[in-house]
């Protein structure tokens, strides 16, 4: 999005230093240098801007360099590579090795900054973004504490990745621990999905166009989807994907920051706090289920081996580093219901999965019927046809938004089927949309806080699976329960079918 749209008026980044501990992680690889080397190609950093990268590989500032160049030229499909803008860049990458749990590490970092601010002549601001593992979140910004390194002359601000934190117990713990040396203000928990373009465009849809707003509640809506499938397995992460699962990769992260995205109310202005307070709304407003209930509305899925465009496809605990007897989920679906005015009785289906029929993340909101249909009795097919309205807005891979509606079929008699009409961003602006990184690091050098976490929101998000994950541990599942390749599991079909509804397969 441009620096000039009005929904992004206030991204006006600082000089800053980016000390990136993990800087030789596949994170600062595939994702974070590229997006930085994107916004210097695009003239959106500042003048002076340097990172400070950090590992415990051993590393000269010229290997850490030609290191990241590489890394630039495999993961920047999208944009052919600029050896001019590469160069000048490469000038302010710089490097320092060492162990994050090692107190001499800091001491060098402090070294680092003050020489590259003083030879740059920059500000003392720095961003730390901490693209390691979880474990090392904590004493990472302890030591950055106690280092002194928390506080400067200019501003200091943390990006920490997720997941922030395994349960609702350690998330609030992870919270206590880091704000004990940055301020709220301070520490920016990144969401990537909030970063995308269409995710942002929720809200530019929603409150920029007086059309649909008035449709967006309970007397109109008769439920939500939203969808994050992947049709490829754990790829090489199967030690962590077994610790985690998929209701922690995506639902308690991904999805529920959607899902407050698509059903908070107005907020008063397009100001950070406003827009993160209806966030937080509408996630303290989901119903918790009792343990009871959860086997009725929370389903878990593993997929077993299957054969794909005549290859066979190994099931998730044939993966390297999984447990062959392994309890871990790869696919979860769970209803939602907000207990508020505007949603009261809506269901939101949420679900997500590894080895799925296809790539997508999207958003359906299927509308009610109409109240009183004319012509369902005008011909053979009567009813096949009639569907209520549905919008999708689609996240990816094919950004965009479609509207379904119903239209005559030409000739005679009043014969109806369903159309659509569809908006694609790529086609619809003609420019390249910038990678959720690109955004949400601008943002955080400019102090922007509004596409990122808030204290709250963490602890609400895990509030609303707790009681999934709870049952969950104690429960025994007969996995693998769908084949690789498939929608899931049959379960999830039936959670669905027992309010008379389907999920809606893209």
């Amino acid at each position: 999005m441009p620096l000039d749209d009005p929904l992004r008026f206030h991204r006006r980044a600082e000089p800053c230093v980016v000390v990136l501990f993990g800087a030789n992680g596949d994170l600062a690889r595939r994702k974070l240098i590229p997006a930085l080397f994107h916004m210097r190609c695009e003239r959106l950093l500042p003048p002076g801007f340097a990172v400070v990268g950090n590992s415990r590989t051993p590393l000269t500032d010229e290997a850490f360099r030609e290191k990241m160049r590489a890394a630039v030229r495999e993961f920047s499909a999208d944009t052919p590579f600029q050896p001019d803008h590469w160069d000048e860049f490469a000038r302010g990458l710089f490097y320092v090795p060492g162990d994050s749990r090692d107190a001499g590490l800091y001491q060098a970092l402090r070294s680092r900054i003050e020489e590259v601010t003083a030879g740059r002549e920059m500000p003392d601001n720095v961003l730390f973004y901490l693209a390691t593992a979880p474990a090392l979140y904590a004493p990472i910004v302890e030591q950055l504490g106690r280092a002194g390194l928390a506080n400067g002359r200019g501003w200091r601000r943390v990006v920490i990745e997720k997941p922030f934190g395994h349960d609702t117990a350690s998330a609030s713990e992870l919270c206590g621990r880091v704000q004990r040396v940055f301020q709220e203000s301070e520490i920016y928990r990144i969401d990537h999905y909030l970063g995308k373009e269409t995710v942002q465009n929720i809200l530019a849809f929603r409150f920029g166009n007086g059309i649909f707003e008035p449709l967006w509640n309970r007397r109109y809506v008769d439920h939500i989807q939203i969808t994050a499938a992947e049709s490829i397995g754990v790829e090489g992460r199967g030690a962590y994907y077994q610790q985690a699962g998929a209701l922690r990769d995506m639902i308690q992260n991904h999805l529920l920051q959607v899902m407050a995205t698509v059903g908070m109310e107005p907020p008063a202005a397009f100001e950070a706090e406003a827009v993160r307070d209806e966030r937080a709304k509408l996630l303290r407003s989901i119903r918790l289920w009792r343990p009871e209930e959860v086997p009725a509305h929370a389903v878990a899925g593993q997929y077993g081996p299957a054969r794909i465009g005549g290859e066979d496809v190994p099931g998730f605990r044939q993966e390297p580093g999984v447990d062959p007897e392994s309890r871990t989920e790869t696919y979860a679906a769970v209803t939602f219901y907000v207990d508020n005015w505007r949603w009261a009785g809506v269901p939101f289906y949420l679900r997500t999965g590894k080895r799925l029929a296809r790539r997508v993340t999207d958003v359906a909101i299927q509308f009610r019927p109409a109240p009183h249909s004319l012509f369902e009795g005008s011909g053979p097919a009567a009813g096949r046809w009639i569907q209520p309205n549905l919008l999708v807005l689609r996240i990816q891979p094919d950004e965009g938004i479609s509207l379904r509606f119903l239209a005559k079929r030409p000739g005679s008699g009043m014969k109806l089927r369903s159309v659509s009409m569809d908006f694609n961003y790529g086609a619809g602006f003609g420019v390249r949309t910038p990678a959720a990184y690109e955004t949400l690091l601008l943002d955080a050098m400019a102090g922007d806080a509004t596409l990122y976490i808030r204290e709250d929101m963490v602890e609400a998000s895990w509030r609303a699976v707790q009681p999934v994950l709870d049952v969950w541990s104690e429960s025994e599942f007969d996995f693998p329960n769908y084949p690789a390749g498939s929608w899931g599991p049959p379960e999830a079909d039936a959670m669905l079918a027992r309010s008379g509804r389907q999920w809606r397969n893209p």
